[in-house]
């Protein structure tokens, strides 16, 4: 008999151990809205994931823009502190600055250091590999398995550095889609994996559903009669909005609202292949008995638009559809089903992780851990965060091909189907602080532009930011003008403290 509670009292100590240490699993997919229906075809992410965790209903990018937004991501840092202010090496992607300030003090650092057993595979940085920045050879710190996509996410024909070495794919759909090898990857890191394994840290970095917008075969013809959403700003003059919106045709040509419609339906299709690694997965861990033990978080880069404000297709805009992002998370002691409107950003990932690992947030990360909100175990009389900043820095491009008005004018990403209206230029360059309290809902942003731009809206009232009130609400303006000059100074806890955000 003594024995025998010997034993259950072992596996009582085993089972408390396991679920001290979770595994995490976290899913960064590219460009994914939630305002213009970017999640409508995950319909088993969502049962899997949502319905049987949590939907944060307020889930923002600091940086609409992917390598700025996922520098964030893994530093836990706000763009003015990790300083990679766009795409491009000379921005700091993926740079050999980014390599000796950052790299190493990134949360996989952390986890490999808390003994985790740590996966990447899929799209890192978008300079990641160049053989400029250290080529395939340079291996982030943290990892110990490393499966890294080689520049900006493709579907076919790319190289990845599979720990330090090139291997090249070409565009066979059976060995080559990246979505699919990724999900292989994963399968196959999960091989040998049990409840007796050290704890384990996953990342998978999908190419969906950013250009060239490329689905699996057996979903080329899905969604045949979708077209991009026309509610909101859609195909709507920008009345109020700084110059990079004023230069959009309004309304836009009958080939760009058909080309537009074209992607929303390749995006949701390319969506269609990591909705079936999501699926597997979660069979997996089921199948090997780690479900339970495992958190999985669901989410993106940053969002996405297809016509709002005649702007046709990308991100970098300070408004909504821009900004918010999905995220979704399982695990255990999270309630299946719940919904969550606090106000929660890309800068938590680091620290929820490290926290979740039981480890303690570094104090280089301005972000704050989702832990306590994930169990539920907060004070629900205290905001978890009222205020905080979107940064961002226009790109230019000096040769703009086959739109040359726009030559050496500052400007970027002007597409001729399009017919030349620029998604990005120098002056697209802002703050925006949100305040969000219970009983403000406002945006203010100001542009480093010859103009000091500004627009400030009252989000209660004006969802999809059609009217700009910053020369209507002096008194409004002013305080957060006040709030938005220290948020753009705070590093470390002072982002996260309730001191930092006072009126």
């Amino acid at each position: 008999m003594k024995l025998t509670a010997a034993i259950f009292l072992l596996l009582v100590v085993s089972v408390y151990c396991s679920a001290q240490t979770p595994n995490i699993v976290f899913i960064l997919t590219d460009d994914l809205d939630t305002e213009i229906g970017g999640m409508t075809p995950l319909e088993k992410t969502k049962r899997l994931i949502g319905d049987n965790g949590i939907t944060f209903l307020n889930m923002f990018v600091t940086t609409p823009i992917c390598c700025p937004s996922r520098a964030s991501i893994f530093t836990g840092k706000y763009q003015h502190n990790h300083r990679t202010l766009n795409n491009t090496v000379d921005g700091g992607c993926s740079n050999t600055a980014w390599q000796q300030t950052e790299e190493h003090k990134a949360f996989p650092f952390h986890l490999q250091t808390q003994g985790y057993d740590t996966f990447f595979a899929g799209k890192y940085l978008n300079q990641y590999g160049m053989d400029t920045v250290g080529g395939v050879g340079h291996v982030p710190p943290g990892w110990s398995s490393w499966v890294g996509l080689v520049g900006n996410s493709v579907y076919y024909n790319y190289t990845l550095s599979v720990n330090g070495t090139a291997e090249t794919h070409g565009h066979d759909y059976t060995s080559d889609y990246l979505t699919d090898v990724i999900h292989k990857r994963a399968k196959e890191f999960l091989g040998d994996k049990t409840n007796d394994s050290s704890p384990f840290f996953m990342m998978l970095s999908t190419p969906a559903c950013h250009d060239p917008w490329e689905p699996a075969p057996q979903y080329e013809s899905n969604f045949p009669d979708i077209q991009a959403p026309r509610f909101g700003s859609f195909n709507t003059h920008g009345k109020g909005k700084h110059w990079l919106i004023q230069q959009a045709i309004t309304p836009m040509d009958n080939d760009t609202i058909a080309f537009v419609d074209d992607v929303y339906r390749r995006r949701w299709r390319t969506l269609l292949s990591v909705d079936d690694m999501v699926e597997d997965l979660v069979n997996t861990l089921e199948a090997k008995g780690l479900l339970a033990n495992t958190f999985i978080f669901f989410s993106s880069d940053n969002g996405y638009h297809t016509g709002q404000f005649s702007m046709p297709t990308d991100k970098r805009l300070l408004y909504e559809f821009d900004v918010r992002v999905p995220l979704l998370v399982r695990g255990p002691g999270v309630a299946a089903g719940s919904k969550n409107e606090e106000n929660v950003l890309n800068i938590d990932f680091g620290p929820t992780f490290v926290e979740l690992a039981g480890g303690h947030v570094p104090d280089t990360m301005d972000g704050k851990s989702l832990a306590s909100v994930l169990h539920n175990t907060r004070d629900d009389s205290v905001p978890f965060r009222t205020e905080f900043l979107t940064e961002y820095q226009g790109e230019t491009n000096t040769n703009i091909f086959s739109c040359s008005q726009w030559e050496n004018q500052g400007m970027a990403y002007c597409p001729v189907w399009a017919h030349c209206v620029c998604e990005d230029s120098w002056n697209n360059t802002y703050t925006c602080i949100r305040r969000s309290d219970g009983e403000q809902n406002m945006k203010f942003c100001q542009f480093a532009d010859s103009e000091s731009f500004e627009e400030m809206y009252d989000l209660s009232r004006d969802h999809y930011e059609l009217m700009n009130i910053a020369k209507s609400h002096p008194e409004e303006r002013s305080q957060l003008l006040d709030a938005m000059s220290r948020l753009v100074a705070c590093n470390g806890a002072s982002c996260r403290s309730p001191q930092a955000n006072l009126s």
